[in-house]
């Protein structure tokens, strides 16, 4: 398989060299000449040096036979930029990374569904291990096409839970309002700006992204 990677810091660079020894192909892009050429003599995979939030390096890197790229340049505008170009060029999947918690809701906004934030990430993960609450992984418990969605509720999504026209083998979890956690019942009252979390069954994705994905890409207020 082919993985591409837009910036070729360390943690790129790092995964390309085990996606490597893993006998796939890599294609590292980076707006630096100068990194390129050192990375030349360091790693034997693709190099590309461009901007790679414009489209014609992305294009060039060949968004259908590359089975997934990583933004993950030092500048959370450009990672996002870059994943909005990329899904209009047509990359399967796209990975985005975000320094900034803040920016986090813009992306649920712009349907962007693979978010690392690597700062909050680690904090978590050092407050699990100072309390003892080790999570078990989690994708153990997503069988059978159990899949997770979110959303942020416009005008016309607002309102009582119980009155939000799902899909079956869908159902509301929780909202985050404010940076508040709210676990969702039948009596919650979704307002404009909630970003609302859905536990769905995979053949819903398609639906639950027109409704709200490509509404609000089209100026709607889903």
């Amino acid at each position: 398989m082919r993985f591409a990677f837009v910036g070729a810091g360390a943690t790129a660079v790092g995964a390309a060299k085990m996606l490597i020894r893993g006998g796939h192909e890599v294609i590292l892009v980076d707006i630096d000449p100068a990194k390129i050429k050192i990375l030349t003599e360091e790693i034997d995979c693709g190099l590309v040096a461009g901007d790679g939030s414009k489209p014609a390096v992305l294009r060039d890197v060949g968004p259908a036979d590359t089975e997934l790229l990583v933004c993950v340049t030092d500048n959370d505008e450009t990672n996002i930029l870059a994943t909005l170009v990329a899904r209009s060029l047509g990359f399967r999947r796209i990975v985005t990374k975000i320094e900034e918690p803040e920016f986090e809701h813009i992306c649920v906004e712009l349907g962007l569904e693979d978010i690392i934030i690597p700062s909050r990430d680690a904090a978590q993960r050092l407050a699990d291990i100072a309390t003892g609450a080790l999570p078990e992984e989690v994708s153990r418990y997503f069988k059978a096409g159990a899949r997770m969605f979110s959303f942020v509720a416009g005008e016309t999504a607002a309102g009582p839970v119980a009155k939000l026209d799902l899909p079956s083998r869908c159902r509301v979890m929780c909202l985050y309002r404010k940076g508040e956690l709210i676990v969702a019942d039948a009596d919650t009252t979704i307002n404009s700006g909630d970003e609302v979390v859905l536990f769905t069954h995979e053949k819903n994705l398609p639906q639950l992204k027109e409704r709200w994905v490509k509404s609000r890409a089209n100026g709607q207020t889903p």
